[in-house]
């Protein structure tokens, strides 16, 4: 397993400019129906400002590249003509980015499949781009500097951004970009969960994860780390949630209860989640309201326990659930493998090696478990049954999250024609 990797102090950026809807056509009653498109799992590659479309199944081949930056000639001019939008540019490219741009954090297709919806952290937007032409279809600037993770709605109509920056969550209409509302969160907005039914919307706040006051008697300088709920129609809270009590109340009062990467069960009761600097995640029940289980994960010995090393305080990122609830999925991130674990024992299979694994997904046929090995630029799928690896497939610089969508039959990427 690769060595010890130096930690990434996150920044952030702003870009501005004017959000364009996309003009509705007679066309665009003649939708394909779900049945009629192909399924495909997007993977955004960070540095590269690229996305590549790859098979949801069977080998992973990859099928298509998508150019996430065709703007990017507009968005530079800008930046460099504003000072304080270039001094965050560099920010980011010098720190979080080790010398390199972020450029896609999180990407949704949307329901036609027509077009694939894109969150850029250092240009702080979202964007539509037409997945036959590579042209953007709407641009939507966040609130503050930095656009985070993303999610769509159970019916594909609505994408939840984090603008982590301005500790505020919006919402917008996958089709035109508009703003249909937004909402207050804790600090440094993370992950989003709708419900199955749409009704509501988990943010997960992690706080300030770009210091260095990373011992346990200085976890109280890492801000105001919640889970808020609210109503997917209204935006009104709902709750909150504040892990640091029901930590406490386990005696773990030295672990930090900022939530990153989090799954429900299928019914929805149980809530697995993962925090910073733990090797491990754990299990909340909703109705008692308590932690009901804690995951210790097995260490690399060649990652050093020095807090200040981690990626973004995170030493394990990604986790995901096989269809059926039998499985869990975990992103070892910092610790250079991947796991799959035993919902009912929690015991944990073979530890698959992987390099900086950033995110864990479920493949179309819920049979495998897909990483991205950010370390090697690849995904590697995991058999959820056998815990063993299946295939690792190149793809671009930096994957970082993985989606599944869909394509037009047919489909081909813009650069390949």
């Amino acid at each position: 397993m690769p060595a010890i990797r130096s930690r990434h102090l996150c920044s952030v950026t702003a870009a501005l400019a004017l959000t364009v809807a996309a003009p509705a056509t007679a066309a665009s009653a003649a939708e394909p129906s779900p049945a009629a498109l192909r399924e495909v799992l997007f993977v955004g590659n960070n540095w590269d400002g690229t996305a590549d479309v790859i098979k949801s199944t069977g080998d992973f081949a990859r099928i298509g590249r998508i150019d996430v930056i065709p703007d990017k000639d507009a968005r530079m001019a800008e930046i460099n003509a504003n000072p304080i939008k270039w001094i965050y540019f560099m920010a980011i490219r010098n720190s979080v980015g080790e010398g390199h741009d972020q450029f896609v954090d999180d990407m949704y297709s949307t329901p036609d499949g027509r077009s694939v919806v894109v969150s850029r952290p250092s240009f702080a937007d979202v964007v539509s781009l037409d997945l036959a032409t590579g042209a953007v279809n709407w641009r939507f600037p966040v609130s503050g500097y930095r656009a985070d993770h993303m999610a769509v709605s159970p019916d594909g109509e609505r994408v939840a951004v984090s603008a982590s920056t301005s500790d505020t969550v919006h919402v917008l209409d996958i089709d035109t970009g508009r703003e249909l509302g937004s909402f207050a969160t804790g600090d440094k907005p993370h992950e989003n969960i709708f419900t199955k039914d749409g009704k509501y919307i988990y943010n997960m706040a992690i706080g300030e994860v770009n210091t260095q006051t990373d011992a346990p008697w200085l976890d109280w300088t890492k801000g105001d780390r919640r889970v808020t709920v609210v109503d997917a129609t209204t935006f009104k809270q709902v709750k909150v949630i504040d892990m640091r009590p029901r930590l406490d109340a386990l005696g773990l009062r030295d672990f930090s209860d900022a939530v990153r990467p989090a799954v429900f069960s299928p019914d929805e009761s149980k809530l697995y989640f993962q925090v910073s600097f733990f090797n491990g995640f754990f299990e909340y029940d909703l109705a008692t309201d308590r932690i009901t289980r804690t995951k210790t994960l097995p260490k690399n010995p060649a990652t050093s326990d020095d807090r200040t090393t981690f990626v973004n305080d995170s030493r394990h990122h990604g986790i995901s659930m096989s269809p059926d609830g039998a499985k869990l999925c975990v992103a070892g991130t910092m610790d250079d493998y991947a796991t799959v674990v035993d919902r009912a024992t929690l015991t944990e299979g073979p530890l698959v090696t992987a390099s900086k694994p950033y995110w864990a997904t479920v493949s179309g046929d819920g049979k495998s478990c897909v990483v991205s090995e950010s370390g090697t630029d690849q995904v590697t799928a995991i058999d959820f049954a056998t815990g063993k690896k299946q295939v690792s497939v190149p793809v671009g610089d930096h994957p970082q999250r993985v989606r599944l969508g869909h394509v037009e039959p047919g489909w081909t990427s813009p650069t390949a024609r």
